[in-house]
């Protein structure tokens, strides 16, 4: 669990370094615009492209040995990034760091689902909950002190730098610990190469506009390749349809209990990454302040996110089943509250903190009850599918918050005058978002 864990935690910890590490980068190495972006968005953007194939290579060759792989290339690829001379160096080590940090991460729900049961798998997976929520925290934090300590002159550096060490340690640990993997009962586990292209192809034809449309001003392009996502979906559906052994099983989708689980995953998800972007517009931009407060703000949502999940693995497994829905509802009642207080005229840091924390800890209630529910709806045959299709959701319902909710409070505050009231709307519409996501959890668990 150390080194499952820990991967997970670092690789939750350099999206958010990379943010706050751009400024710098962008002074450092001279980079354009664009190339800051992609530094930023090229590693989400391949990690959540790759998820998927990534699981299913791992029931293939073995989840031990993929998980081995994609952390020492993702080491490696953290010292490059540490030591790139130029942007584009840069960029194609970030790529490279979200490519290998996929392999990784799409090995540890599988780890935990195939070597635990139970009340015990529960409870790691509810360890696994509080490292995301870690992840996060440390990212932001630690990304700041490492730069502002601007170490022998080496100012972003050692932001990524300080993977290779932890990868290292990381790396003796799966080696030392990781149980060998077992061979596949039956015929061999092949992998479906025309489906990982078809993926492959729909998912960059999804999240690319997404990721890098609201700094383009949404051109043509981007509505372009949107629209082509669609048949590409249609496309992948009726390739895996025919496969013996697919990529993505569409049976194990049309499963009510999955489809509608990662349905409420990805829009409770979407609405965390909303308020990621626009809270520091808000904060920034419409009331004034100052890049570490807008910083500052979040860490009570990402605390109290991690706090249900180690609690949660306690409780009976009828309890346990109601948590996603019970979660999407008080993260609705965070955001409704925060629309209320912004109507009311209250603009307190104090209230501020303490709805977002309530909201938080609805998310991470609702993201360990669903984790839960769905790792237990599904047997070991398709914990590799599961294992993919879960944080694929999850990174898919962000760049979809990100960029919906993004353009809609754009389009509410042309001036820092407005931006209170144009919060406090997108605040409602976050609250019906999140009503939505505990409906579609109430179908998954009752169609279990």
């Amino acid at each position: 669990m150390g080194a499952l864990l820990g991967a997970t935690f670092l690789g939750n910890v350099d999206v958010a370094i990379a943010n706050v590490a751009g400024p710098s980068i962008r002074s450092g190495l001279h980079a354009t615009g664009g190339q800051l972006e992609l530094v930023v968005s090229g590693y989400t953007l391949a990690f959540a492209v790759l998820l998927v194939t990534c699981a299913r290579l791992g029931q293939a060759r073995g989840y031990r040995r993929m998980f081995l792989a994609g952390l020492a290339g993702f080491t490696v690829a953290s010292l490059a990034c540490a030591l790139a001379p130029s942007a584009t160096i840069l960029v194609i080590a970030r790529i490279t760091a979200g490519a290998t940090a996929a392999l990784m991460s799409a090995q540890v729900l599988t780890g935990i689902q195939l070597g635990l049961g139970g009340r015990l798998r529960a409870r790691a997976l509810g360890w696994y909950s509080l490292v995301l929520s870690a992840g996060a925290v440390a990212g932001q934090s630690l990304g700041g002190l490492l730069i502002s300590a601007d170490v022998a002159g080496t100012t972003w550096r050692p932001a990524f730098g300080v993977n290779v060490p932890a990868g290292l340690v990381l790396l003796w640990l799966a080696w030392r610990y990781l149980p060998a993997d077992r061979r596949q009962p039956g015929a061999r586990v092949r992998l479906d190469l025309g489906g990982v292209a078809v993926l492959s192809a729909a998912l960059v034809l999804l999240v690319l506009p997404l990721v890098l449309g609201q700094g383009e001003g949404w051109p043509a392009w981007t509505w372009g390749c949107l629209a082509a996502s669609v048949p590409a979906f249609v496309l992948l559906w009726r390739v895996e349809r025919r496969q013996e052994q697919p990529l993505v099983d569409p049976r194990l989708l049309a499963r009510p209990a999955v489809s509608w689980g990662l349905a409420s995953q990805a829009a409770a998800t979407a609405t965390y990454f909303a308020v990621l972007f626009t809270l520091a517009l808000y904060l920034q931009q419409g009331l004034g302040k100052s890049a570490a407060y807008s910083g500052l703000a979040l860490v009570s949502w990402v605390a109290a996110f991690g706090i249900p999940g180690p609690v949660l693995g306690r409780f009976p497994a009828r309890a346990r089943a109601l948590a996603a829905p019970a979660g999407s509802l008080i993260l609705a009642a965070g955001f409704a509250a925060l629309a209320a207080s912004l109507l009311a005229g209250d603009t307190s840091g104090v209230t501020l903190m303490a709805v977002l924390g309530v909201a938080g800890l609805g998310l991470g209630i609702a993201f360990t009850g669903m984790l839960g529910h769905l790792t237990g709806s599904v047997s070991g045959e398709h914990a590799a599918a599961l294992s993919g299709l879960f944080p694929t959701a999850t990174r898919a319902g962000g760049v979809i918050g990100t960029a919906a909710f993004g353009t809609v409070y754009l389009a509410l505050v042309h001036h820092p005058g407005q931006a209170v009231h144009g919060f406090a709307v997108l605040n409602i519409a976050l609250a019906v978002t999140a009503v939505a996501a505990a409906a579609m959890a109430v179908v998954s668990v009752r169609r279990r």
